[in-house]
């Protein structure tokens, strides 16, 4: 009968017990410590990727179909008016321009050698009824 209860109490037991407990505890440590957490971040790493990369796409869509081509007018005209704000004519001034930097550039110089006048860059557009002022001093 002692030899039963030394069996028992044999110390190969309990290093094979010691061992089991270290290696399951070490098993659920690494499973519950590192392979979850990492399999969970890589996952919400990469959604969150595709929800940023998703987000800007819709928006770069929403601009591109909201965004309307300028039509730029293709003549330009310069209108004097006088003190009371009526159109009048002055003559030997040019009126009739292709691009709106030089319109500008007489404007102002029929500004400073006519100081009682007002004028107004003023363009037709085919699309608009009436034609659009872009400048007035």
């Amino acid at each position: 009968m002692q030899k039963g209860i030394l069996r028992v109490f044999d110390w190969k037991t309990y290093v094979f017990t010691a061992l089991a407990v270290i290696s399951f505890s070490n098993f659920i440590i690494v499973l519950f410590g590192q392979t979850i957490p990492g399999v969970i971040m890589a996952f919400f790493k990469v959604a969150g990727e595709y929800v940023v990369l998703g987000s800007v796409f819709v928006f770069a869509l929403a601009w591109l179909l909201k965004a309307k081509p300028h039509s730029r007018p293709k003549k330009y005209a310069v209108v004097v008016f006088d003190v009371f704000g009526k159109k009048s004519h002055i003559d030997g001034i040019r009126t009739d321009f292709k691009t709106h930097d030089v319109a500008w550039s007489f404007m102002k110089q029929y500004k400073s050698a006519y100081p009682t006048n007002n004028f107004a860059l003023v363009s037709d557009n085919p699309k608009s009824v009436k034609p659009t002022i872009f400048r007035y001093i």
